[in-house]
Parts: C-alpha cells; structure tokens; sequence
C-alpha cells in the first residue's frame, strides 16, 4: 500500500512490508501547539490496534498516542527526546515517532489522505 494512511485519532503511518512508521498529524500538531514533551514505549513492547502507547505534551494540553495497527515496537525516534519541537516543525519528516513491525492485518477503517482532510474540515 503506497502513501500515508490516517486514522480518526490522528495518527498517520506510513507501511513498507512489515515496517509501519507512525507519527501524528500536521493538524493535530497545529492544534496541540508547540510540543514540549512525549512519553514512548519501550522497544519490544506489543500494541494492539488502537491501544494507546503514549502521551504528547504541549504548552495547550497534553494527549494520548493510539496505535494505527496491531504490532510490536521496533524502534522509538530517539532525537524527540532531546528535540520534541520536531514533531512540529517537521511531523512527517523527522518528527516521526515510532516504528512497529506489524504483526496483524491493516485495520479497515483508515484513511487516506483525501478522507482526512475532509474529515479535519469540520474541526478546525
């Protein structure tokens, strides 16, 4: 599957083969605000698809991290530790979060990024 994905929580990935990277949206950063903290899993812990496997804080709030999909967390991106501003100022770039490797089917109901946008029209 090429592309980014969405999901209604705000989550994007992107999937090659076994390798899901997630990080969350340039909406959800924009509302959030600047970003001042995360909290991550360790690697090799397992996450369903939808279970929450962190927090991201801001100077406005802080909010659950969801998995977009079932699997086990490869790798964390250890550079938000020491520059959490990344997730703002580059959220699909360097602002990626983590990596799992997928360990079930992708869900049914992401979206791409036509039906995201659409669907953030009417929260903004």
């Amino acid at each position: 599957m090429a592309g980014r994905l969405y999901t209604k929580s705000h989550e994007w990935l992107t999937v090659d083969g076994k390798t899901v990277t997630v990080g969350i949206t340039d909406f959800a950063q924009s509302q959030l605000g600047d970003v001042v903290f995360l909290e991550l899993p360790k690697p090799g812990r397992k996450l369903d698809a939808g279970e929450s496997f962190g927090v991201v804080e801001s100077v406005k709030a802080a909010s659950d991290l969801y998995s977009p999909v079932s699997g086990r967390v490869a790798t964390v991106n250890e550079q938000l530790a020491a520059k959490p501003e990344l997730i703002n100022s580059d959220p699909y770039g360097d602002g990626w979060i983590l990596k799992l490797e997928l360990t079930g089917e992708l869900p049914t109901d992401l979206m791409d990024e036509a039906a995201y946008k659409k669907s953030t029209e009417s929260q903004a």
